[in-house]
């Protein structure tokens, strides 16, 4: 007859955590295999019957069964094995962040993992575990922008508030231009490398063709765009532009305009008193990523203009209409998320920025 698990008990909590590591998809298999056999095992399964559920052996569910008997969820983790002892280590990492707190070799900018494994006399592999273990990428880089404008919090308010509650029977749209995008004429394919895999190949020389400036508006509500191609972009193909934008919108609608600080965009207070029901609303100074048509710029450099080839300036223009045209169908209104950023966040050192 099948041996019966004598019955276990065990918190809510508990119950909780079990249910949690039996479901996971990042805990270890192993794990979540244990978390299994000690739920079967509240369930007052047999011990044959949880072992060929689990696809295991009945002494493995006595294992864990008497392991989480004496040390609950903790007895689940694996023991201390005994081996080698280690060669690398704390006194090992202490040496490594250290060495990264100290100017770099003569003729370097910054450290690389080679660079620091020669300096603590260490395998360089050794280094790249502690380096990943502590979360550090020497070469990754982040840049900010940090507004110096003394009205930031008042203009940041006005166009968030525009994107999360914007007034009743008004259009809020995002505008802005892609100035000088080069029509470069060059071959461009696939190419195989030595390591056998297929990466994307652009030839290294080139012709140009000209440019084009691209002026574009995004409606924040529908992530709809209206565009426009010109040649030149003064005030005067701006306020074209906007032309264009007022004689699609309706004219009961009130027209909330979100533009940054060029030049083109300002002064323009007789086109704005012939216009009543058009608003500007500046971003602060050093701050256009409140301004949500930059996410739209960079989609479509992406999809319609990156490794391209554009035999003239005319081509561009068609390659540029032709994804707008296919993008409008689909536009989604975009979900304007903003990581806060500080000056504060900088840190002189990793040590003083781990702890």
């Amino acid at each position: 007859m099948s041996r019966k698990a004598p019955q276990i008990t065990c918190s809510e909590q508990e119950r909780k955590v079990l249910e949690r590591l039996a479901a996971s998809r990042t805990e270890s298999r192993q794990m979540v295999e244990r978390a299994r056999i000690i739920l079967h095992c509240l369930s007052g399964k047999q011990i044959q019957d949880i072992a060929k559920e689990c696809q295991t052996r009945a002494n493995t569910v006595i294992k864990w069964r008497n392991r989480f008997i004496i040390n609950r969820i903790a007895g689940l983790a694996d023991a201390p094995r005994p081996g080698a002892k280690k060669k690398y280590g704390a006194d090992f990492r202490n040496r490594v962040l250290g060495t990264l707190e100290s100017p770099p070799p003569e003729g370097q900018a910054t450290w690389d993992g080679a660079s620091v494994a020669k300096a603590v006399q260490g395998s360089k592999h050794a280094v790249w575990r502690v380096l990943r273990k502590e979360g550090i990428c020497l070469q990754r880089q982040r840049s900010w922008c940090v507004s110096t404008d003394k009205e930031f919090a008042a203009k940041a308010a006005d166009i968030v508030g525009l994107y999360l509650d914007p007034p009743h029977n008004a259009l809020v749209i995002c505008v802005d231009e892609k100035p000088s995008i080069q029509a470069l004429e060059r071959a461009t394919g696939y190419v195989q490398t030595s390591s056998g895999k297929v990466v994307r190949g652009l030839k290294s020389t080139y012709r140009r063709h000209g440019t084009l400036n691209l002026f574009a508006a995004l409606q924040v509500a529908t992530g709809h765009i209206h565009s426009s191609t010109t040649e030149l972009k003064r005030r005067e193909e701006f306020l074209q532009f906007m032309d264009q934008v007022v004689s699609e919108t309706a004219e009961d609608k009130e027209l909330h305009v979100i533009l940054d600080n060029y030049c083109t965009h300002k002064k323009c207070d007789t086109w704005l008193a012939e216009h009543p029901n058009v608003h500007f609303h500046y971003t602060p100074t050093s701050a256009s990523w409140l301004n949500l048509v930059e996410v739209w710029f960079g989609i479509m450099s992406r999809k319609a203009l990156r490794g391209a080839s554009f035999n003239s300036v005319e081509e561009l223009r068609q390659a540029i209409e032709s994804f707008i045209a296919v993008y409008n169908p689909t536009a989604k209104p975009f979900k304007w998320r903003k990581r806060e950023v500080k000056g504060a966040q900088l840190r002189d050192t990793i040590v003083n920025l781990c702890k």
